[in-house]
C-alpha cells in the first residue's frame, strides 16, 4: 500500500523543451504588446536591434523552431528587450537555457562558472559573426581587385566568372541583412492578423471558411491566426480587443460591449 501511494503521488514531469517553448510564448507576446504600445513596426525594430526580421517574428510568434541554440535565443531576447525600453539582462533571463534553470528543487547556489557560461557563448557567437564578416569583407576587396587587374588584360573568359561572384557576395552582405525575410512572408502568409484582449472576450476566428477558434479568451491573452484567402473575426466586446492586420499596429475593433466582425480577405496576385 506504501509503494502505490508513493506511485500515485508521482506527477509527469514537464520537459526542458517544452519549458522553453511555453516561456518562449509568454515573452513573445509581451514584447509583441509592448511593441505595438509604443506604435513601432518590426522594419523599425529590425534597425534599432539589427537582428533579422525573421527572428524578431519567430520571437513575437514563441516559433521555437525557427531560432537557434537556446542560449542565443536569450542573447536575442534581451536585445529585443532593450530596445523596448525593458532592462534586457534581467527580462531575457527568464528564458530557461539549461536543465538547472528549470528545476526549482534542484541546486541553490550555482556556481560562478556556470553562471558565466552563458555569457561566454554569446560573446563567442558575436567574435565568430565579427569574424565572419572581416572574412568575408577581405574576400570581397580581393575579389574586386582580380576585377580590376582582369579589365587590364585582355581575357574576357575571367570577367565573366569574376562579376557574378562579386555579385553574390554583395547579395548576401547588403541585402539579406536589410530585407532578411520579407519577401518569404509577403509569399507564403496571405493575410494573418493577431488579437490582444484588454477585456475578457468571446471571439470566433474563420480561417479560408474553416472555424479556427470559438470561446471565451481573458484579459491579456494574445493570439495570432493565418489564412491564404479570407480571415473573419467576431466578437462580443468590440472595445475590449485589440487587432493588429499584418504586423500593422493594433485597433480596437469597435465600441466597449458591441458585437463586432472584420473580414480580412488576401490581396490577389497578378
Amino acid at each position: 500500500m506504501k509503494w502505490l501511494r508513493k506511485k500515485n503521488n508521482l506527477q509527469p514531469s514537464i520537459s526542458l523543451e517544452q519549458q522553453r517553448a511555453e516561456k518562449l510564448a509568454e515573452m513573445g507576446a509581451q514584447l509583441w504588446a509592448l511593441r505595438q504600445e509604443q506604435g513601432l513596426s518590426l522594419e523599425q525594430m529590425v534597425a534599432l536591434t539589427r537582428i533579422p526580421r525573421r527572428l524578431l517574428q519567430a520571437i513575437e510568434e514563441g516559433n521555437l523552431n525557427d531560432l537557434p541554440e537556446p542560449v542565443y535565443i536569450q542573447g536575442l531576447i534581451r536585445q529585443f528587450a532593450d530596445a523596448l525600453g525593458l532592462n534586457g539582462v534581467e527580462f531575457s533571463g527568464a528564458f530557461p537555457i539549461s536543465s538547472a534553470q528549470v528545476n526549482p528543487q534542484g541546486r541553490g547556489n550555482n556556481s560562478p562558472l556556470d553562471q558565466l557560461r552563458p555569457i561566454h557563448l554569446y560573446f563567442l557567437y558575436i567574435l565568430l559573426i565579427v569574424c565572419s564578416v572581416n572574412g568575408l569583407s577581405q574576400l570581397l576587396n580581393n575579389a574586386v581587385l582580380e576585377a580590376s587587374n582582369s579589365q587590364n588584360q585582355p581575357h574576357p573568359k575571367q570577367k565573366s566568372i569574376v562579376k557574378p561572384e562579386i555579385a553574390q557576395i554583395k547579395e548576401s552582405v547588403e541585402v539579406q541583412s536589410v530585407n532578411d525575410t520579407l519577401s518569404a512572408v509577403q509569399q507564403g502568409k496571405a493575410v494573418q492578423i493577431g488579437v490582444t484582449l484588454k477585456a475578457s472576450s468571446w471571439i470566433r476566428v474563420v480561417a479560408d471558411g474553416k472555424i479556427e477558434f470559438e470561446g471565451t479568451l481573458p484579459e491579456g491573452t494574445h493570439r495570432i491566426w493565418k489564412a491564404q484567402q479570407q480571415l473573419t473575426v467576431k466578437t462580443d466586446n468590440a472595445g475590449g480587443v485589440l487587432m493588429s492586420i499584418n504586423q500593422e499596429k493594433a485597433k480596437e475593433m469597435g465600441e466597449p460591449g458591441k458585437e463586432e466582425e472584420v473580414r480580412i480577405a488576401a490581396k490577389p496576385k497578378f
